[in-house]
C-alpha cells in the first residue's frame, strides 16, 4: 500500500499566539522617532514564509517613506533557477520594489550566488542614494520580524560594499539584536573613492557622504490569530524554541516534508505520518539518548528542526504562493488583527483559561 501523507494538520488551539516582547515595543517606538532622518526603509521578510513573515505594524508605523522589501534566505526556499515564486511575490507588491537575497553556501550556488544577490541589492541602494545627493550621506532603516536575517544582511552589505568585517551580532535564536543601532556605512562616500581609479569615481559620483544602514531589533506581530501561522514562524526561528513544544513543531515540519518528499528523511525512517517513531529513529542514529538508552525525542525534534532551517532536510516554502493565498491573507488580516492592547487582553485570557483547565484535572 502506497504512503498517503496527511492533507491537514490537526488544529492546535492551545499554542501561544503572542511573542510581542518589551524590546519589540520599545524598538518600534525608537524607529518612529528616527523616521524623519531616514531616506529608505528596508523591510526584510523570510522567503520561506513570504506571507506569514509580513508584519503590518511596519506599514502602519513607518508609512510615508520610500520602501524596499527584501526576501532573505531565498536559497532555503527552493532551487535557484525556479523563479516562479519570485515572480508571483514581486507582483504582490505592485510599485514597491522587491529583491531576493541568498544565504552563503547553503545550496549548489554557494557563496557566488550570495555575492550576486547582495551585489544587486548594493546597486539598487547606490542608485537610490544618487537620485538625491546628501553631504551627510543617506540613512537606511532595516526592519523585520525576529530572526529574518536583518543583522546577517547588514554584515553582508558591509563586507561587500566597503570591505569591512562583521559588525552586527547574529545567532540561531531570535532576540540577538535588542536595540536600534547606529548607522553602519555600507557604501563608500565620494571622498572615500577619491583616490581610486576613474571608473570607480564615476560609479560612486552622486552618493555624497555614502550610505549608512541602521540595524533594528526584530518586531513580532502583537497577536497571531492563526495557530498554524505561529508554528510557521516558530519553524523559521522567529520565536524561541522553548515557546512551542519541539515535538509538536517537528510534527508540523513532518507534515510539510511529507507533502514535498518523504525521501528527505529516508535515511532515518520509511515514510510515516507519526512523528514519534521518526524521532526515535533519529535519536538512535544521532546518539540523542537519555537515561537507560531511551530516545530523547525533544532533543531529536530540535535537531530535526535545525536541519530543516539550514537546508539539510528540504528547501521549500511553508506558505502557499498564489494570488488566492495573498487575497486570503489580506482578508484575514483586515478581519482579525487586533490592537496591541486587545492582543494583550486576549493572550492574558487564553493563559487564564488554560491554567484553569489544568487546575481542574
Amino acid at each position: 500500500m502506497s504512503f498517503v501523507p496527511r492533507t491537514a494538520f490537526p488544529a492546535a488551539t492551545s499554542l501561544p499566539r503572542s511573542y510581542f516582547l518589551g524590546h519589540h515595543k520599545s524598538g518600534l517606538q525608537k524607529m518612529k522617532t528616527l523616521l524623519s532622518t531616514i531616506d529608505l526603509v528596508i523591510e526584510c521578510r523570510d522567503y520561506r514564509v513570504p506571507l506569514t513573515s509580513r508584519n503590518p505594524l511596519f506599514e502602519s508605523s513607518l508609512d510615508g517613506k520610500d520602501r524596499l522589501v527584501v526576501y532573505t534566505k531565498r536559497d532555503l526556499g527552493g532551487p535557484p533557477r525556479d523563479a516562479r515564486n519570485e515572480e508571483t511575490i514581486t507582483k504582490w507588491h505592485g510599485s514597491v520594489p522587491v529583491m531576493f537575497v541568498r544565504n552563503a553556501g547553503s545550496d549548489g550556488d554557494g557563496e557566488a550566488g550570495k555575492r550576486r544577490s547582495v551585489g544587486r541589492l548594493l546597486e539598487f541602494l547606490r542608485e537610490h542614494a544618487q537620485r538625491r545627493w546628501k553631504l551627510v550621506g543617506h540613512r537606511l532603516l532595516v526592519v523585520g520580524m525576529p530572526n529574518v536575517g536583518k543583522s546577517t544582511l547588514l554584515n553582508a552589505l558591509r563586507a561587500q560594499g566597503v570591505g569591512k568585517g562583521k559588525v552586527a551580532r547574529t545567532g540561531a535564536q531570535p532576540g540577538v539584536t535588542r536595540k536600534v543601532g547606529s548607522g553602519v556605512k555600507i557604501i563608500p562616500s565620494e571622498d572615500d573613492v577619491e583616490g581610486m581609479d576613474a571608473s570607480s569615481r564615476r560609479r560612486y559620483r552622486g552618493v555624497g557622504g555614502g550610505v549608512y544602514l541602521v540595524d533594528t531589533p526584530g518586531v513580532f506581530i502583537p497577536y497571531v490569530p492563526d495557530a498554524e501561522a505561529m508554528m510557521k514562524l516558530a519553524l523559521c526561528g522567529s520565536v524561541k524554541d522553548s515557546i512551542i513544544p519541539p515535538v509538536v513543531l517537528a510534527d508540523y515540519l513532518l507534515y510539510h516534508i511529507n507533502r514535498v518528499d518523504p525521501a528527505l528523511y529516508a535515511e532515518y525512517s520509511p515514510p510515516t505520518n507519526d512523528i514519534i517513531p521518526l524521532l526515535e529513529a533519529i535519536a538512535g542514529r544521532t546518539g540523542r539518548l537519555g537515561k537507560g538508552g531511551q530516545a530523547d525525542t525533544e532533543a531529536s525534534a530540535l535537531w530535526m528542526i535545525q536541519r530543516w532551517r539550514t537546508g539539510h532536510m528540504g528547501r521549500f516554502l511553508l506558505d502557499q504562493v498564489s494570488p488566492e493565498a495573498l487575497e486570503k491573507s489580506r482578508a484575514e488580516e483586515e478581519a482579525m488583527v487586533p490592537s496591541m492592547n486587545q492582543a494583550r487582553r486576549m493572550e492574558t485570557e487564553r493563559r487564564r483559561v488554560r491554567a484553569q483547565s489544568k487546575g481542574g484535572k
